[in-house]
């Protein structure tokens, strides 16, 4: 193996995991995993891993998935994070890139192309401290697809290392100084901040991360039990209502992180009053990692990072980071402040009807305040051939309340031009496994209204 990590000179090594090698990476309420086995894992399964340039890492346990993904790393591959694991998704992944395979840890009934699966029992190897050129191109990230096509996003070994060190500083004071957190995160490691939260924390931060995804909250629940204080919950706006709402009681957390969708405040402020620790949300996106923090309830600013700094664009933002090589551009529209900078929407997002302008997020926002809506989204439909007019759309979930009674509700807060139609009861929206809704999901759950 030691051949195989060091065929070639590595200019710039940095390490890939840091700590002592007794500390815990990985835990769930069977085990205990040391930095010093973790390492031994890697070093045996980047030994026998196929040979390729990219590998599409699929695995569902987080503590396999992290052994994959550093494997895949050590042997000089690239790890692709696809939008979507969905079959259509992996396979366009696989023919876009040369040389590609996918990695798992189940046994699948319909395999994607190439696709290797780990050992059940997984190979160990001793050997010399792993480092990774800094310059390595170890992840290619893509955008989720609500906005349109996903875009690859390139990431080298350095600019997580750089984005991780400002996450652990954005983070840092939730818990105590010179303690070892445990995380528990209900995101995927394939999304970009499961990547940052899940996967890059635990090997560059000394925190320890739980091996599951739960889902329900009795099972986050269950996971945070597992865990030893201080406890840190990483999660989604969809899964943090979950938890609001429902019964189940959650032993004392250091705080709560929460990404992929804007957080209300009033869903912020509730969930500190229900669990009794701050509600911290990140502001991201795949193109830049995580650049800004705030506390939710109580402030409406974001607060930059050390080293972030955007410029206001006509059509977004540009952003200038250390862990980024270039400017990175946004379609987030920003008002800078003395304590950050305000977002206010997309461009693509502002409406201009007869002279009238409104955003999709802030009829977002109104729809989702009606009584009786649990989830609700506006968005645009395609434009029309004979006059070019986009109208406007909505999805809601509000099983004891109409259509019609729902339109009411939004006739006192929205212009006539503004009201979406047609707005469609559903029994759930298809958001994905960070919360998000790609538009091609929500026109085809539309389609049935739409002429």
């Amino acid at each position: 193996m030691s051949a195989v990590i060091q065929s070639s000179p590595i200019a710039s090594p940095s390490p890939l995991a840091v700590g002592a090698h007794d500390r815990t990476i990985v835990f769930d309420g069977n085990r205990q995993v040391s930095l010093g086995r973790f390492l031994a894992q890697v070093r045996g399964v980047a030994a026998v891993l196929p040979a390729g340039r990219h590998a599409i890492n699929l695995c569902e346990d987080r503590y396999r998935f992290l052994v994959a993904f550093c494997a895949v790393a050590v042997r000089g591959q690239t790890t692709l994070l696809p939008p979507s694991r969905a079959p259509a998704v992996i396979a366009d992944e696989l023919r876009r890139h040369a040389d590609s395979y996918c990695i798992g840890d189940a046994l699948l009934a319909d395999p994607p192309p190439h696709f290797w699966r780990l050992p059940d029992v997984l190979p160990e190897q001793a050997g010399k401290p792993l480092s990774i050129d800094d310059n390595a191109l170890v992840a290619i990230g893509f955008t989720s697809g609500s906005t349109g096509e996903p875009r690859p996003n390139p990431k080298t070994w350095r600019s997580f290392r750089t984005s991780t060190a400002q996450n652990l500083q954005a983070l840092g004071d939730l818990w105590p100084k010179g303690t070892r957190p445990q995380l528990v995160a209900t995101v995927p490691s394939q999304h970009m901040y499961g990547m940052e939260m899940s996967v890059l924390l635990p090997l560059l931060g000394e925190v320890a991360v739980h091996a599951a995804r739960p889902f329900f909250p009795e099972d986050i629940a269950s996971a945070l039990r597992a865990a030893h204080e201080p406890r840190v919950l990483v999660t989604t706006p969809v899964h943090l209502r979950a938890l609001v709402e429902s019964s189940v009681e959650l032993p004392t957390m250091a705080g709560i992180v929460s990404a992929t969708a804007p957080l209300p405040a009033t869903l912020a402020a509730a969930a500190e009053a229900r669990f009794g620790c701050e509600v911290r949300e990140v502001f991201g996106s795949t193109e830049t990692c995580v650049i800004a923090r705030r506390r939710t309830a109580r402030e409406e600013a974001w607060t930059p990072l050390p080293g972030v700094h955007l410029h206001p664009q006509p059509d977004g933002s540009l952003v200038h980071a250390p862990h980024l090589a270039t400017p990175v551009a946004l379609a987030d529209l920003v008002e800078l402040t003395p304590l950050g900078f305000l977002l206010r929407g997309r461009q693509a997002d502002l409406l201009e009807i007869a002279g009238k302008r409104a955003s999709l997020g802030d009829l977002t926002r109104q729809l989702q305040a009606v009584p009786g809506v649990r989830d609700g989204v506006v968005f645009q439909l395609d434009p029309c051939q004979a006059s070019g007019v986009r109208r406007i759309a909505a999805l809601a979930v509000a099983p004891d309340i109409d259509e019609a009674s729902i339109l009411q509700v939004l006739r006192r807060g929205i212009d006539p031009v503004f009201l979406p139609r047609p707005l469609r009861r559903v029994d759930a929206l298809p958001r994905n496994e960070t919360g998000k809704l790609p538009r091609e999901a929500l026109l085809r759950l539309l389609q049935g209204d739409v002429q």
